[in-house]
């Protein structure tokens, strides 16, 4: 039993119809083209190198050591340093007094030295000097781009005869002596 065309077409929407017929076009000219090509080889006459100027890139790390303090918890100011310094520079200045008015006047004075030593005291306590604090070393690096031009050949120019013509076409890679060509043979109407 031989199926035509026709026969699959009858009774089908006009837009499946136009599908079909896309489809059977297809599949003939790709049997016919099959049937029209043939491979031949053709002997190379210049291969000449498509050269193009890129520019490169090359990284290069550089690196360095850096002196870096590691502190061991940070305290915010309180005020406790300046109030306890204040209470004994006035216990103190109060004690080296001989007589009430000279007590009077040691103890402003001492605390006043006492809030002001305590004060100190209290910011390098938070600083770090002597507490935990160390000083060290540490590698710090960072990448530079170097940059050069060169020439690279991206492709190559090539002349071949075949059947005493001469024709000229681009390739990727060196060719050698000779290159496989493809004729596709069909009539002139």
């Amino acid at each position: 039993m031989i199926v035509t065309i026709v026969d699959v077409l009858e009774g089908e929407s006009m837009l499946k119809q136009g599908a079909i017929l896309m489809i059977a076009a297809g599949l003939s000219m790709s049997a016919a083209a099959g049937r029209d090509v043939i491979y031949d080889y053709a002997t190379v006459i210049d291969a000449e190198p498509i050269v193009r100027i890129v520019r490169v890139s090359t990284p290069r790390q550089e690196c360095w050591e850096e002196d870096v303090v590691y502190r061991r918890g940070y305290s915010r100011p309180n005020g406790v340093g300046t109030v306890m310094g204040g209470v004994i520079g006035g216990a103190i200045g109060n004690a080296v007094g001989h007589k009430k008015r000279n007590k009077q006047v040691g103890a402003v004075v001492g605390a006043v030295l006492g809030a002001t030593i305590g004060s100190a005291i209290a910011d390098n306590a938070r600083s770090g000097y002597g507490h935990g604090n160390h000083h060290g070393t540490e590698e710090v690096c960072r990448i530079y781009d170097d940059y050069y031009e060169e020439e690279r050949i991206t492709g190559y120019r090539v002349r071949y005869r075949y059947n005493n013509e001469t024709f000229t076409t681009r390739m990727d890679r060196e060719p050698g002596d000779t290159i496989k060509i493809r004729m596709a043979i069909s009539p002139v109407i």
